[in-house]
Protein backbone atom coordinates (compact mmCIF):
# COMPACT_ATOMS: atom_id res chain seq x y z
CA UNK A 1 0.00 0.00 0.00
CA UNK A 2 2.67 2.32 1.00
CA UNK A 3 5.08 1.81 -1.83
CA UNK A 4 1.88 2.06 -4.25
CA UNK A 5 0.84 5.39 -2.40
CA UNK A 6 4.68 6.67 -3.02
CA UNK A 7 4.86 5.48 -6.18
CA UNK A 8 1.16 7.01 -7.39
CA UNK A 9 1.97 10.89 -5.48
CA UNK A 10 5.63 10.81 -6.79
CA UNK A 11 5.22 9.84 -10.56
CA UNK A 12 1.93 10.21 -11.59
CA UNK A 13 1.23 12.69 -14.52
CA UNK A 14 -1.67 14.44 -15.92
CA UNK A 15 -2.10 16.35 -19.01
CA UNK A 16 -4.97 18.18 -21.08
CA UNK A 17 -4.27 18.62 -24.91
CA UNK A 18 -5.53 19.64 -27.98
CA UNK A 19 -5.73 17.16 -30.04
CA UNK A 20 -6.26 16.60 -33.92
CA UNK A 21 -7.08 13.47 -35.79
CA UNK A 22 -2.62 12.78 -36.59
CA UNK A 23 -1.47 14.61 -33.78
CA UNK A 24 0.43 12.31 -30.85
CA UNK A 25 1.35 13.37 -27.50
CA UNK A 26 4.28 12.00 -25.11
CA UNK A 27 3.33 11.27 -21.22
CA UNK A 28 5.84 9.40 -19.37
CA UNK A 29 7.22 6.79 -21.43
CA UNK A 30 4.10 6.46 -23.49
CA UNK A 31 3.07 8.10 -26.82
CA UNK A 32 -0.50 8.90 -26.97
CA UNK A 33 -1.62 9.00 -30.84
CA UNK A 34 -5.28 10.77 -31.71
CA UNK A 35 -6.19 9.10 -34.79
CA UNK A 36 -10.09 9.58 -35.14
CA UNK A 37 -13.48 10.24 -33.91
CA UNK A 38 -16.02 8.33 -34.85
CA UNK A 39 -19.93 8.43 -34.32
CA UNK A 40 -21.76 5.61 -32.69
CA UNK A 41 -24.75 4.68 -31.32
CA UNK A 42 -25.71 2.49 -27.83
CA UNK A 43 -28.59 1.12 -26.75
CA UNK A 44 -30.02 4.80 -25.65
CA UNK A 45 -27.52 7.03 -26.33
CA UNK A 46 -25.24 8.65 -29.43
CA UNK A 47 -21.57 9.35 -28.93
CA UNK A 48 -18.20 10.52 -30.53
CA UNK A 49 -15.79 7.86 -29.94
CA UNK A 50 -12.38 8.59 -30.21
CA UNK A 51 -10.04 6.38 -31.30
CA UNK A 52 -6.14 6.89 -29.40
CA UNK A 53 -3.04 4.35 -29.76
CA UNK A 54 -0.18 4.14 -27.11
CA UNK A 55 2.39 3.56 -27.94
CA UNK A 56 6.02 2.54 -26.08
CA UNK A 57 9.04 1.95 -27.80
CA UNK A 58 7.29 2.19 -30.99
CA UNK A 59 4.94 -0.82 -30.08
CA UNK A 60 1.34 -0.47 -29.37
CA UNK A 61 0.96 -1.10 -26.07
CA UNK A 62 -3.18 -0.18 -26.39
CA UNK A 63 -5.70 1.34 -28.72
CA UNK A 64 -7.82 3.54 -26.31
CA UNK A 65 -11.79 4.48 -27.33
CA UNK A 66 -12.91 7.54 -24.69
CA UNK A 67 -16.79 8.58 -25.28
CA UNK A 68 -18.48 12.03 -25.07
CA UNK A 69 -22.00 10.46 -24.99
CA UNK A 70 -25.18 12.24 -25.22
CA UNK A 71 -28.48 10.19 -23.39
CA UNK A 72 -31.47 10.05 -25.24
CA UNK A 73 -33.77 10.99 -22.67
CA UNK A 74 -31.66 13.41 -20.41
CA UNK A 75 -30.02 15.22 -23.64
CA UNK A 76 -27.14 15.41 -20.93
CA UNK A 77 -23.21 15.09 -22.32
CA UNK A 78 -21.18 12.64 -20.37
CA UNK A 79 -17.53 11.70 -20.78
CA UNK A 80 -16.92 7.88 -20.62
CA UNK A 81 -13.11 7.70 -19.93
CA UNK A 82 -10.98 4.89 -21.73
CA UNK A 83 -8.56 2.94 -19.11
CA UNK A 84 -5.87 0.48 -19.72
CA UNK A 85 -5.15 -1.19 -16.85
CA UNK A 86 -1.69 -2.91 -15.96
CA UNK A 87 -0.27 -4.15 -12.41
CA UNK A 88 2.36 -1.68 -12.79
CA UNK A 89 0.13 1.23 -14.49
CA UNK A 90 -3.05 2.48 -15.23
CA UNK A 91 -3.33 4.65 -18.74
CA UNK A 92 -6.58 6.72 -18.83
CA UNK A 93 -7.84 8.97 -21.87
CA UNK A 94 -11.08 11.03 -21.41
CA UNK A 95 -12.71 13.02 -24.37
CA UNK A 96 -13.09 17.05 -23.46
CA UNK A 97 -15.27 18.89 -26.14
CA UNK A 98 -14.25 19.59 -29.87
CA UNK A 99 -11.82 22.35 -30.27
CA UNK A 100 -12.84 23.90 -33.99
CA UNK A 101 -13.22 22.83 -37.38
CA UNK A 102 -9.99 20.88 -38.16
CA UNK A 103 -11.91 18.11 -35.90
CA UNK A 104 -9.42 19.03 -33.14
CA UNK A 105 -10.47 17.79 -29.46
CA UNK A 106 -9.81 18.65 -25.68
CA UNK A 107 -7.83 15.29 -24.43
CA UNK A 108 -7.20 14.72 -21.02
CA UNK A 109 -3.85 12.08 -20.44
CA UNK A 110 -3.46 10.40 -17.49
CA UNK A 111 -0.34 8.20 -16.52
CA UNK A 112 -0.41 6.69 -13.05
CA UNK A 113 1.96 3.69 -11.99
CA UNK A 114 1.30 1.62 -9.31
CA UNK A 115 -2.16 2.59 -9.05
CA UNK A 116 -3.02 -1.03 -8.62
CA UNK A 117 -0.59 -1.41 -5.59
CA UNK A 118 -3.13 0.64 -3.32
CA UNK A 119 -5.60 -1.84 -4.13
CA UNK A 120 -3.48 -4.93 -3.70
CA UNK A 121 -2.00 -3.15 -0.13
CA UNK A 122 -5.65 -3.13 1.16
CA UNK A 123 -6.58 -6.59 0.65
CA UNK A 124 -3.54 -7.61 1.84
CA UNK A 125 -4.12 -6.23 4.92
CA UNK A 126 -7.44 -7.05 5.46
CA UNK A 127 -6.39 -10.63 4.63
CA UNK A 128 -3.63 -10.31 7.39
CA UNK A 129 -6.35 -8.98 10.14
CA UNK A 130 -8.66 -12.21 8.86
CA UNK A 131 -5.75 -14.75 9.25
CA UNK A 132 -4.67 -13.14 12.76
CA UNK A 133 -7.90 -13.35 13.77
CA UNK A 134 -8.31 -17.49 12.67
CA UNK A 135 -4.96 -17.85 14.64
CA UNK A 136 -5.67 -20.54 16.79
CA UNK A 137 -3.20 -19.43 19.14
CA UNK A 138 -5.31 -16.08 20.17
CA UNK A 139 -8.16 -18.11 20.81
CA UNK A 140 -6.44 -19.80 23.23
CA UNK A 141 -5.27 -17.08 25.37
CA UNK A 142 -8.71 -16.20 25.06
CA UNK A 143 -10.03 -19.07 26.35
CA UNK A 144 -7.69 -19.54 29.11
CA UNK A 145 -8.10 -15.67 29.99
CA UNK A 146 -11.60 -16.53 30.45
CA UNK A 147 -11.09 -19.59 32.58
CA UNK A 148 -9.08 -17.31 34.62
CA UNK A 149 -11.83 -14.60 35.11
CA UNK A 150 -13.94 -17.10 35.93
CA UNK A 151 -12.13 -19.11 38.43
CA UNK A 152 -10.47 -15.86 40.15
CA UNK A 153 -11.49 -15.56 43.26
CA UNK A 154 -11.38 -19.30 43.90
CA UNK A 155 -7.88 -19.52 42.21
CA UNK A 156 -6.92 -16.75 44.61
CA UNK A 157 -7.44 -18.83 47.68
CA UNK A 158 -5.92 -22.33 46.21
CA UNK A 159 -2.68 -20.66 45.96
Amino acid sequence: FIVGVTMVTTYEQEKDVRLAPGESYALGPYEFRFDNIVQADGPNYTSDKGIITVRQDNNVIAVLNPEKRVYRVQSQPMTEAAIDAGLTRDLYVSLGEPLGSDNAWSVRLYYKPFIRWIWLGAVFMALGGLFGAMDPRYRVAKLASKVERAAGPLAAKVT
